[in-house]
């Protein structure tokens, strides 16, 4: 008999969790309507999660704190600047000790290879909350805002990106893919996502008959689309680059002509802080075709479902001296 393979000890990508993502859908909506019953079981009870944060968050930190609050575990903040990274000790030494205290890490990043080598070196999981890749805990928010919307049917349907190839998109790309949703992504000829992650998202549809598509115009994205996503266009760690980036993405705007475009059902998705008058509309994001605060709260709902597959019931990790 063939045995199954080992699940992986960390999240640092969507493609970590590919083979999974139908079924922690399906968890973190169960986990929300337990939520809203008033249900509340402390599936991590004694568990502890260390949260690192080298980038500002309001949903990421918040979500976490009360997801772990709501499972029955326990959440701690560490900033960057509190620790003693902020004073040279070394990702792996940091790694070593808080795998003695805790027993799962967020890590929110400004390098991907930071990301690497804290789970490197950690012998308890390491949660990818952001790096300059990846965004894996965000992109399961977002399939499952929009399994709700689609009531659990991803086959048939079409999403447009309309902005940068960052890190978010990089994470759809492969989200998107693993569960049959196809992809239309427009951006400008100079900010197109990494390939890698292009040729990643096209394997996976070989299972799963989604496409990807890339385009420089967001109408020909937008047209006939079931929904349409877009993010900032200055990220966090980019600021130098504004001048650039706002002239670039002209005609990259989220409008009412825009969204127009798109079939009447279809609906506009932000992950959030959005930069309101650029890359959206007021009337679109606070608008009846919005999701993005549906989308916001089930932060929450897909972290659990995440913590639970990560925290829950599992082997004596290992201890590395």
């Amino acid at each position: 008999m063939a045995r199954r393979p080992v699940p992986p000890k960390d999240l640092l990508s969507v493609s970590d969790i590919a083979s999974d993502l139908d079924r922690l859908l399906v968890r973190a909506e169960a986990l929300k309507t337990e939520r809203a019953r008033g249900v509340k079981r402390p599936l991590l009870a004694g568990r502890n999660l260390g949260m690192i944060f080298e980038k500002p968050s309001t949903r990421t930190r918040v979500s976490f704190e009360v997801a772990m609050n709501d499972l029955g575990g326990h959440a701690i903040y560490l900033s960057s600047r509190d620790l003693q990274l902020g004073r040279g000790e070394t990702i792996a030494d940091t790694a070593r000790v808080l795998s003695r205290f805790v027993d799962a890490v967020s890590y929110r990043a400004f390098h991907h290879a930071d990301m690497v080598e804290l789970a490197r070196w950690a012998s308890v999981p390491v949660i990818n909350a952001l790096d300059d890749l990846e965004h894996p805990c965000q992109v399961t928010a977002d399939l499952l805002t929009m399994r709700e919307r689609w009531r659990g049917r991803f086959a048939g349907r079409r999403l447009a990106w309309v902005g940068d190839g960052n890190n978010v998109l990089h994470s759809l790309l492969l989200g998107a893919a693993a569960v049959g949703l196809s992809l239309s992504v427009a951006t400008p000829s100079g900010y197109r996502p990494q390939p890698e992650y292009v040729r990643a998202a096209e394997v996976l549809t070989r299972g799963t008959k989604a496409t990807v598509s890339l385009t420089t115009d967001p109408e020909e994205a937008v047209r006939g689309a079931d929904a349409i996503y877009t993010d900032v266009w200055v990220s966090m760690g980019e600021e130098s680059e504004t001048k650039a980036r706002e002239e670039a993405f002209r005609g990259f705007q989220v409008n009412d002509a825009l969204v127009a475009l798109a079939k009447a059902s279809a609906f506009v998705l932000h992950d959030l802080p959005a930069h309101r008058g650029q890359e959206i509309t007021d009337s679109v994001l606070d608008g009846p075709r919005s999701a993005a605060w549906d989308q916001a709260e089930n932060r929450l709902h897909a972290q659990k479902a995440i913590l639970e597959r990560f925290l829950g019931p599992r082997t004596r990790p290992r201890v590395r001296q």
